[in-house]
Protein backbone atom coordinates (compact mmCIF):
# COMPACT_ATOMS: atom_id res chain seq x y z
CA UNK A 1 0.00 0.00 0.00
CA UNK A 2 0.96 3.61 -0.48
CA UNK A 3 -0.27 5.38 2.65
CA UNK A 4 -0.19 9.02 3.73
CA UNK A 5 -0.17 9.61 7.49
CA UNK A 6 -0.95 13.07 8.87
CA UNK A 7 -0.06 14.11 12.42
CA UNK A 8 -0.90 17.62 13.61
CA UNK A 9 -0.24 19.15 17.03
CA UNK A 10 2.28 18.50 19.79
CA UNK A 11 4.56 15.50 20.37
CA UNK A 12 1.66 13.54 21.87
CA UNK A 13 -0.32 13.97 18.65
CA UNK A 14 2.54 13.18 16.28
CA UNK A 15 4.36 10.32 18.01
CA UNK A 16 1.51 7.77 17.59
CA UNK A 17 1.42 8.50 13.86
CA UNK A 18 5.17 7.87 13.65
CA UNK A 19 4.67 4.59 15.53
CA UNK A 20 2.15 3.49 12.91
CA UNK A 21 4.45 4.67 10.11
CA UNK A 22 7.31 2.55 11.44
CA UNK A 23 5.03 -0.49 11.74
CA UNK A 24 3.68 -0.10 8.19
CA UNK A 25 7.16 0.36 6.74
CA UNK A 26 8.37 -2.78 8.47
CA UNK A 27 5.50 -4.61 6.78
CA UNK A 28 6.73 -3.47 3.38
CA UNK A 29 4.34 -0.58 2.71
CA UNK A 30 5.24 2.79 1.15
CA UNK A 31 4.64 5.42 3.84
CA UNK A 32 4.53 9.20 3.56
CA UNK A 33 4.22 11.59 6.49
CA UNK A 34 2.91 15.11 7.09
CA UNK A 35 4.05 16.57 10.43
CA UNK A 36 4.51 20.07 11.90
CA UNK A 37 7.80 21.71 10.90
CA UNK A 38 9.35 21.42 14.36
CA UNK A 39 9.19 17.61 14.09
CA UNK A 40 10.84 17.23 10.67
CA UNK A 41 14.33 16.55 12.04
CA UNK A 42 13.01 14.14 14.67
CA UNK A 43 10.98 12.20 12.09
CA UNK A 44 13.99 12.25 9.77
CA UNK A 45 15.88 10.31 12.43
CA UNK A 46 13.55 7.39 11.71
CA UNK A 47 14.35 7.55 8.02
CA UNK A 48 11.22 9.42 6.88
CA UNK A 49 11.35 12.44 4.57
CA UNK A 50 8.23 14.17 5.87
CA UNK A 51 6.26 17.10 4.46
CA UNK A 52 5.73 20.08 6.83
CA UNK A 53 2.14 20.88 7.70
CA UNK A 54 0.64 23.58 9.92
CA UNK A 55 2.76 25.57 12.34
CA UNK A 56 5.48 24.77 14.85
CA UNK A 57 3.55 24.28 18.06
CA UNK A 58 6.63 24.93 20.18
CA UNK A 59 7.37 28.64 20.56
CA UNK A 60 11.09 29.35 20.17
CA UNK A 61 12.77 30.63 23.32
CA UNK A 62 12.69 34.40 23.41
CA UNK A 63 9.66 34.50 21.11
CA UNK A 64 6.19 35.86 21.72
CA UNK A 65 4.83 33.01 23.85
CA UNK A 66 3.41 35.44 26.38
CA UNK A 67 1.48 37.60 23.93
CA UNK A 68 -2.23 37.05 23.40
CA UNK A 69 -3.39 37.26 19.76
CA UNK A 70 -6.30 39.52 18.89
CA UNK A 71 -9.60 37.96 17.72
CA UNK A 72 -8.77 38.95 14.15
CA UNK A 73 -5.32 37.36 14.43
CA UNK A 74 -6.92 34.19 15.78
CA UNK A 75 -9.39 34.07 12.88
CA UNK A 76 -6.58 34.53 10.39
CA UNK A 77 -4.51 31.84 12.10
CA UNK A 78 -7.41 29.36 11.97
CA UNK A 79 -8.04 30.23 8.31
CA UNK A 80 -4.38 29.59 7.52
CA UNK A 81 -4.31 26.29 9.43
CA UNK A 82 -7.39 24.88 7.70
CA UNK A 83 -6.37 25.96 4.21
CA UNK A 84 -2.80 24.79 4.79
CA UNK A 85 -4.06 21.31 5.67
CA UNK A 86 -6.05 21.11 2.46
CA UNK A 87 -3.14 22.32 0.35
CA UNK A 88 -0.41 20.20 1.95
CA UNK A 89 -2.36 16.95 2.18
CA UNK A 90 -3.66 17.30 -1.39
CA UNK A 91 -0.08 17.66 -2.65
CA UNK A 92 1.52 15.02 -0.42
CA UNK A 93 -1.01 12.29 -1.13
CA UNK A 94 -0.42 12.09 -4.89
CA UNK A 95 -0.32 8.40 -5.79
CA UNK A 96 -1.46 7.24 -2.35
CA UNK A 97 -4.25 4.73 -1.87
CA UNK A 98 -5.19 5.60 1.71
CA UNK A 99 -4.98 8.55 4.13
CA UNK A 100 -4.77 8.19 7.93
CA UNK A 101 -5.16 11.27 10.11
CA UNK A 102 -4.20 11.30 13.77
CA UNK A 103 -6.16 13.48 16.20
CA UNK A 104 -9.47 15.34 16.22
CA UNK A 105 -8.28 18.41 14.31
CA UNK A 106 -7.83 16.82 10.90
CA UNK A 107 -10.00 19.22 8.91
CA UNK A 108 -8.87 18.11 5.45
CA UNK A 109 -8.23 14.35 5.54
CA UNK A 110 -11.73 13.13 4.76
CA UNK A 111 -12.42 15.83 2.17
CA UNK A 112 -9.20 15.17 0.27
CA UNK A 113 -9.87 11.42 0.33
CA UNK A 114 -13.43 12.04 -0.90
CA UNK A 115 -12.19 14.19 -3.76
CA UNK A 116 -9.73 11.48 -4.88
CA UNK A 117 -12.11 8.56 -4.36
CA UNK A 118 -9.87 6.79 -1.85
CA UNK A 119 -10.55 5.64 1.72
CA UNK A 120 -9.51 7.50 4.86
CA UNK A 121 -9.25 6.74 8.56
CA UNK A 122 -9.34 9.23 11.45
CA UNK A 123 -7.75 7.98 14.67
CA UNK A 124 -8.43 9.57 18.06
CA UNK A 125 -6.27 9.17 21.15
CA UNK A 126 -8.79 9.46 24.00
CA UNK A 127 -12.34 8.14 24.49
CA UNK A 128 -13.46 11.53 25.79
CA UNK A 129 -13.09 12.98 22.28
CA UNK A 130 -15.98 10.79 21.11
CA UNK A 131 -19.49 12.28 21.39
CA UNK A 132 -21.16 10.13 24.04
CA UNK A 133 -23.85 10.31 26.72
CA UNK A 134 -21.22 8.83 29.05
CA UNK A 135 -19.25 12.08 29.30
CA UNK A 136 -19.35 15.75 28.40
CA UNK A 137 -16.85 17.20 25.90
CA UNK A 138 -13.42 17.13 27.51
CA UNK A 139 -14.97 16.05 30.80
CA UNK A 140 -14.58 13.18 33.18
CA UNK A 141 -16.75 10.08 32.78
CA UNK A 142 -20.19 10.29 34.35
CA UNK A 143 -22.85 12.95 34.68
CA UNK A 144 -26.39 13.07 33.36
CA UNK A 145 -26.56 11.47 29.88
CA UNK A 146 -29.15 13.93 28.57
CA UNK A 147 -27.12 16.91 29.79
CA UNK A 148 -23.96 15.39 28.31
CA UNK A 149 -25.55 15.05 24.88
CA UNK A 150 -26.79 18.62 25.08
CA UNK A 151 -23.24 19.77 25.72
CA UNK A 152 -22.10 17.75 22.72
CA UNK A 153 -24.72 19.54 20.62
CA UNK A 154 -23.33 22.84 21.90
CA UNK A 155 -19.81 21.66 21.08
CA UNK A 156 -20.88 20.81 17.53
CA UNK A 157 -22.36 24.31 17.06
CA UNK A 158 -19.13 25.85 18.37
CA UNK A 159 -17.14 23.87 15.81
CA UNK A 160 -19.47 25.06 13.07
CA UNK A 161 -18.96 28.67 14.12
CA UNK A 162 -15.18 28.32 14.02
CA UNK A 163 -14.57 25.98 11.11
CA UNK A 164 -17.62 25.25 8.94
CA UNK A 165 -17.27 28.17 6.54
CA UNK A 166 -13.53 27.62 6.18
CA UNK A 167 -13.87 23.89 5.52
CA UNK A 168 -16.67 24.48 3.01
CA UNK A 169 -14.62 27.14 1.21
CA UNK A 170 -11.88 24.56 0.70
CA UNK A 171 -14.31 21.80 -0.23
CA UNK A 172 -15.71 24.13 -2.89
CA UNK A 173 -12.23 24.39 -4.40
CA UNK A 174 -12.27 20.60 -4.70
CA UNK A 175 -15.72 20.53 -6.30
CA UNK A 176 -17.29 18.92 -3.23
CA UNK A 177 -20.70 19.62 -1.74
CA UNK A 178 -20.81 21.78 1.41
CA UNK A 179 -21.12 20.26 4.88
CA UNK A 180 -23.70 21.14 7.50
CA UNK A 181 -21.89 19.62 10.51
CA UNK A 182 -18.11 19.90 10.53
CA UNK A 183 -17.43 18.03 13.82
CA UNK A 184 -19.27 14.88 12.77
CA UNK A 185 -17.59 15.06 9.37
CA UNK A 186 -14.12 15.33 10.87
CA UNK A 187 -14.68 12.47 13.32
CA UNK A 188 -16.54 10.31 10.76
CA UNK A 189 -19.08 7.59 11.46
CA UNK A 190 -16.31 5.00 11.90
CA UNK A 191 -13.39 6.58 13.76
CA UNK A 192 -10.59 4.55 15.25
CA UNK A 193 -9.66 4.86 18.93
CA UNK A 194 -5.92 4.50 19.46
CA UNK A 195 -6.13 4.15 23.24
CA UNK A 196 -5.61 1.19 25.52
CA UNK A 197 -8.96 -0.40 26.47
CA UNK A 198 -7.88 -0.97 30.07
CA UNK A 199 -6.92 2.66 30.60
CA UNK A 200 -9.51 4.18 28.27
CA UNK A 201 -12.48 1.86 27.70
CA UNK A 202 -14.78 2.56 24.79
CA UNK A 203 -17.86 4.60 25.80
CA UNK A 204 -21.27 4.28 24.19
CA UNK A 205 -21.24 6.14 20.86
CA UNK A 206 -24.71 6.46 19.29
CA UNK A 207 -24.49 6.65 15.52
CA UNK A 208 -20.81 5.68 15.43
CA UNK A 209 -19.02 2.40 14.87
CA UNK A 210 -15.72 2.85 16.68
CA UNK A 211 -12.75 0.52 16.17
CA UNK A 212 -10.45 0.42 19.22
CA UNK A 213 -6.94 -0.69 18.32
CA UNK A 214 -5.03 0.03 21.51
CA UNK A 215 -2.45 2.80 21.90
CA UNK A 216 0.07 3.37 19.10
CA UNK A 217 3.36 3.19 20.97
CA UNK A 218 6.70 4.05 19.40
CA UNK A 219 9.37 1.69 20.70
CA UNK A 220 12.37 3.50 22.18
CA UNK A 221 15.72 1.81 22.85
CA UNK A 222 17.71 4.98 23.57
CA UNK A 223 19.81 4.51 26.73
CA UNK A 224 19.68 7.01 29.58
CA UNK A 225 22.38 9.65 29.56
CA UNK A 226 25.31 8.78 31.88
CA UNK A 227 24.55 11.63 34.32
CA UNK A 228 20.92 10.52 34.66
CA UNK A 229 21.92 6.87 34.94
CA UNK A 230 24.34 7.74 37.72
CA UNK A 231 21.73 9.87 39.54
CA UNK A 232 19.05 7.18 39.43
CA UNK A 233 21.46 4.49 40.63
CA UNK A 234 22.82 6.62 43.48
CA UNK A 235 19.92 6.14 45.89
CA UNK A 236 16.30 5.20 46.38
CA UNK A 237 14.09 5.51 43.29
CA UNK A 238 13.38 9.20 42.58
CA UNK A 239 10.12 10.81 41.44
CA UNK A 240 9.87 11.97 37.84
CA UNK A 241 8.31 15.42 37.27
CA UNK A 242 7.45 16.66 33.79
CA UNK A 243 4.71 18.50 31.91
CA UNK A 244 5.68 17.53 28.35
CA UNK A 245 4.47 19.99 25.72
CA UNK A 246 2.35 22.00 28.15
CA UNK A 247 2.96 25.73 28.77
CA UNK A 248 3.66 25.29 32.48
CA UNK A 249 5.32 28.17 34.30
CA UNK A 250 8.48 28.07 36.39
CA UNK A 251 6.49 28.46 39.60
CA UNK A 252 4.52 25.30 38.86
CA UNK A 253 7.70 23.30 38.32
CA UNK A 254 9.28 24.57 41.53
CA UNK A 255 6.09 23.89 43.48
CA UNK A 256 6.08 20.26 42.42
CA UNK A 257 9.81 19.85 43.10
CA UNK A 258 9.35 21.18 46.64
CA UNK A 259 6.38 18.86 47.13
CA UNK A 260 8.47 15.85 46.13
CA UNK A 261 11.23 16.93 48.47
CA UNK A 262 8.73 17.34 51.30
CA UNK A 263 7.87 13.63 51.13
CA UNK A 264 11.54 12.68 51.25
CA UNK A 265 12.14 11.80 47.60
CA UNK A 266 14.73 12.83 45.06
CA UNK A 267 13.57 14.45 41.82
CA UNK A 268 14.14 13.95 38.10
CA UNK A 269 12.84 17.18 36.54
CA UNK A 270 12.05 17.11 32.82
CA UNK A 271 12.46 20.61 31.40
CA UNK A 272 9.86 20.03 28.68
CA UNK A 273 8.65 22.69 26.27
CA UNK A 274 8.27 25.08 29.22
CA UNK A 275 12.02 24.78 29.85
CA UNK A 276 11.54 24.31 33.58
CA UNK A 277 14.65 25.10 35.60
CA UNK A 278 16.05 24.26 39.01
CA UNK A 279 15.86 26.75 41.86
CA UNK A 280 19.11 25.49 43.43
CA UNK A 281 22.02 23.15 42.78
CA UNK A 282 21.27 20.61 45.51
CA UNK A 283 22.26 17.02 44.78
CA UNK A 284 18.75 15.62 45.33
CA UNK A 285 17.45 16.84 41.96
CA UNK A 286 18.56 16.62 38.35
CA UNK A 287 17.14 18.47 35.34
CA UNK A 288 16.96 16.62 32.02
CA UNK A 289 15.89 17.20 28.43
CA UNK A 290 14.18 14.65 26.18
CA UNK A 291 14.42 11.20 27.70
CA UNK A 292 13.40 7.65 26.94
CA UNK A 293 10.45 7.35 29.30
CA UNK A 294 10.17 3.64 28.56
CA UNK A 295 13.65 3.15 30.06
CA UNK A 296 13.30 5.66 32.91
CA UNK A 297 9.79 5.10 34.31
CA UNK A 298 10.31 1.52 35.56
CA UNK A 299 13.12 2.89 37.75
CA UNK A 300 11.24 5.73 39.47
CA UNK A 301 8.94 5.67 42.50
CA UNK A 302 6.20 7.75 40.87
CA UNK A 303 5.52 9.91 37.83
CA UNK A 304 4.09 13.44 38.24
CA UNK A 305 2.87 14.74 34.88
CA UNK A 306 0.26 16.72 32.97
CA UNK A 307 -1.93 13.78 32.00
CA UNK A 308 -1.26 13.39 28.31
CA UNK A 309 -2.43 10.11 26.80
CA UNK A 310 1.10 9.01 25.91
CA UNK A 311 2.69 9.71 29.29
CA UNK A 312 -0.24 8.14 31.14
CA UNK A 313 0.05 4.99 29.04
CA UNK A 314 3.84 4.78 29.36
CA UNK A 315 3.68 5.12 33.14
CA UNK A 316 0.92 2.52 33.36
CA UNK A 317 2.92 0.06 31.23
CA UNK A 318 5.92 0.65 33.50
CA UNK A 319 3.81 -0.32 36.54
CA UNK A 320 4.55 2.92 38.38
CA UNK A 321 2.11 5.09 40.40
CA UNK A 322 1.09 8.44 38.94
CA UNK A 323 0.08 11.93 40.07
CA UNK A 324 -1.59 13.96 37.34
CA UNK A 325 -1.85 17.75 37.14
CA UNK A 326 -4.40 18.09 34.28
CA UNK A 327 -4.49 21.38 32.40
CA UNK A 328 -6.92 21.03 29.48
CA UNK A 329 -8.24 18.83 26.67
CA UNK A 330 -8.33 15.11 27.51
CA UNK A 331 -6.06 15.44 30.55
CA UNK A 332 -8.85 15.60 33.19
CA UNK A 333 -10.21 12.40 31.68
CA UNK A 334 -6.91 10.57 32.17
CA UNK A 335 -6.72 11.91 35.71
CA UNK A 336 -10.13 10.41 36.46
CA UNK A 337 -9.07 7.07 34.97
CA UNK A 338 -5.88 6.94 37.03
CA UNK A 339 -7.94 7.51 40.17
CA UNK A 340 -10.64 5.02 39.18
CA UNK A 341 -8.08 2.31 38.47
CA UNK A 342 -6.25 2.89 41.74
CA UNK A 343 -3.03 3.93 40.01
CA UNK A 344 -2.55 7.21 41.86
CA UNK A 345 -4.09 10.64 42.33
CA UNK A 346 -4.60 13.94 40.53
CA UNK A 347 -4.43 17.62 41.44
CA UNK A 348 -6.36 20.22 39.37
CA UNK A 349 -4.02 22.87 38.00
CA UNK A 350 -6.00 25.59 39.79
CA UNK A 351 -5.34 23.86 43.13
CA UNK A 352 -1.62 23.31 42.61
CA UNK A 353 0.40 23.87 45.79
CA UNK A 354 3.17 22.18 47.73
CA UNK A 355 0.62 20.76 50.15
CA UNK A 356 -1.81 19.48 47.49
CA UNK A 357 0.90 17.76 45.47
CA UNK A 358 2.55 16.33 48.58
CA UNK A 359 -0.80 14.93 49.72
CA UNK A 360 -1.36 13.34 46.29
CA UNK A 361 2.14 11.90 46.32
CA UNK A 362 1.59 10.29 49.72
CA UNK A 363 -1.41 8.52 48.22
CA UNK A 364 0.54 7.43 45.13
CA UNK A 365 3.48 6.16 47.20
CA UNK A 366 1.34 3.94 49.44
CA UNK A 367 2.28 0.26 49.02
CA UNK A 368 -1.26 -0.67 47.96
CA UNK A 369 -1.10 1.82 45.05
CA UNK A 370 2.35 0.67 43.99
CA UNK A 371 1.16 -2.95 44.10
CA UNK A 372 -1.94 -2.08 42.07
CA UNK A 373 0.14 -0.23 39.46
CA UNK A 374 2.54 -3.16 39.17
CA UNK A 375 -0.32 -5.66 38.85
CA UNK A 376 -2.11 -3.65 36.15
CA UNK A 377 0.99 -3.08 34.02
CA UNK A 378 0.64 -6.37 32.17
CA UNK A 379 -2.91 -5.50 31.11
CA UNK A 380 -1.80 -2.38 29.23
CA UNK A 381 -0.80 -3.56 25.79
CA UNK A 382 1.95 -2.21 23.57
CA UNK A 383 0.83 -3.64 20.23
CA UNK A 384 -1.76 -1.06 19.15
CA UNK A 385 0.22 0.08 16.11
CA UNK A 386 0.57 -3.53 14.94
CA UNK A 387 -3.16 -4.10 15.42
CA UNK A 388 -3.90 -0.95 13.40
CA UNK A 389 -1.49 -1.98 10.62
CA UNK A 390 -3.13 -5.40 10.32
CA UNK A 391 -6.57 -3.79 10.14
CA UNK A 392 -5.42 -1.41 7.40
CA UNK A 393 -4.00 -4.32 5.44
CA UNK A 394 -7.17 -6.36 5.84
CA UNK A 395 -9.53 -3.53 4.92
CA UNK A 396 -7.59 -1.59 2.29
CA UNK A 397 -4.58 -3.46 0.92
Amino acid sequence: MRVLLSGIGTRGDVQPIVALAVELRERGHDVRLCVPPNFLDWVGGFGFDATPIGIAMREPRGGSAGTVPTPEQMREMVRHLVTNQFDVIASAMEGCELIVGGGAHQYAVRSIAESRGIPSVVALYAPVVLPSPDHAPGGEPGGDPVANMQRWADESRAWDQRFLELVNDNRRRLGLAPLSDVLNHVLSDEPWLAADPTLGPLPSTPGMRVVQTGAWILADEEPLEPALEEFVAAGAPPVYVGFGSMPADQAAGRTVVEAVRSVGRRVVLSRGWAELSLSDDADDVIAIGDVNQQALFPRVAAVVHHGGAGTTTTAARAGVPQVLVPMFSDQPYWGSRVRALGLGASVPRAELSVDSVASALRVALEPRVANRAAALAGDVKGDGAAVAARLLEREYA
